[in-house]
């Protein structure tokens, strides 16, 4: 192609070096949108030269966005990529981006917490703390750089990596390659998702189904109990040992839910946010809906 356009080196240090704000205008509706797009602008003006190709892009790139800061770069690789190879005439829509977008960023948000936060990081706090204990200033000064330094080479290498994977995916249109990568993405991303609902979403509900009186002998009896210590060691050992620590046996409401299925209340407000979303509800109205529910059902004695 003659007039084939291609992002320098230089270009896609530009988004490099912007995606260091992916989190500069957080917000609760689409999370880092303003900071993926503010980052994809160098690229937007290499790739499209009119005003409506432009706007049309950074449309395409505020929708939703949420990873760990760090690994979004192979995501930004492997978009600038896609983009590229759309802006040279491939039929690359704008739900095909998001979609290998939204499915990516799933996977790798699980692995940027355990390298990065609690791993990396307290390795070198606690050496850099160890040496400023000790009164050597190159304790602070090691971290500082050396912290940077891994930060900065990983999401660069990682950019260029999802760029050359990406530059590759976007050769096989013809064979479908892009559909079956976005399907299963997105399958993994549900699968994720799913997963993650009963450790995310909590829901309990206080209203009492039954109070049953327990016989002498299955609760434990705390005026027969010693004083101090030791009938705190007596108390323990008897609720070990299956005694109650009331004298009655008190169901719930969310007892019985859970003797159903453990976590359906989350699950079905779950299924009830993505109905909405799929209403076209604002994720803000969700959000303070559910506040005013929460509240309300509190006052009444329900939550």
């Amino acid at each position: 192609m003659a007039n084939e356009i291609k992002l320098t080196k230089k270009d896609r240090m530009a988004v490099w070096f912007r995606s260091f704000y992916l989190q500069g205008s957080w917000n609760y509706e689409r999370m880092q949108n303003g900071g993926w797009a503010f980052a994809m602008i160098p690229a937007i003006k290499k790739l499209y030269k009119t005003k409506e190709e432009r706007v049309a892009a950074l449309e395409r790139h505020l929708e939703f966005f949420n990873t760990h800061p760090y690994v979004a770069s192979p995501v930004v690789g492997v978009t600038l990529a896609l983009e590229e190879e759309r802006a040279n005439g491939a039929p690359i829509d704008d739900v095909t981006i998001q979609g290998v977008k939204i499915g990516m960023m799933g996977p790798l948000a699980g692995v940027g917490d355990p390298v990065f936060w609690f791993t990396v990081r307290p390795i070198l706090g606690a050496l850099a703390g160890s040496m400023a204990m000790a009164g050597n200033i190159l304790g602070p000064i090691i971290f500082f750089f050396a912290w940077n330094i891994i930060r900065m080479s990983f999401m660069w290498y990682t950019q260029e990596f999802g760029y050359k994977t990406g530059s590759r995916i976007s050769e096989d249109l013809t064979g479908g390659l892009i559909q079956d990568i976005t399907k299963g993405a997105s399958i993994l991303g549900m699968f994720i998702l799913g997963a993650l609902v009963n450790r995310w979403v909590s829901v309990k509900f206080a209203p009492t189904v039954s109070s049953v009186k327990l016989s002498n002998g299955a609760f434990i009896d705390w005026s027969k109990l010693p004083s101090g210590a030791a009938g705190i060691q007596q108390a323990l050992l008897q609720q070990a040992g299956g005694l109650s620590l009331t004298d009655h046996k008190v169901t719930t409401l969310q007892n019985n839910l859970d003797s159903l299925i453990p976590g359906l209340s989350g699950l079905l407000i779950t299924f009830i946010c993505m109905w909405l979303l799929k209403k076209k509800v604002s994720p803000i109205i969700i959000i303070l809906g559910l506040f005013a529910v929460g509240i309300v059902f509190h006052l009444i004695g329900l939550m």
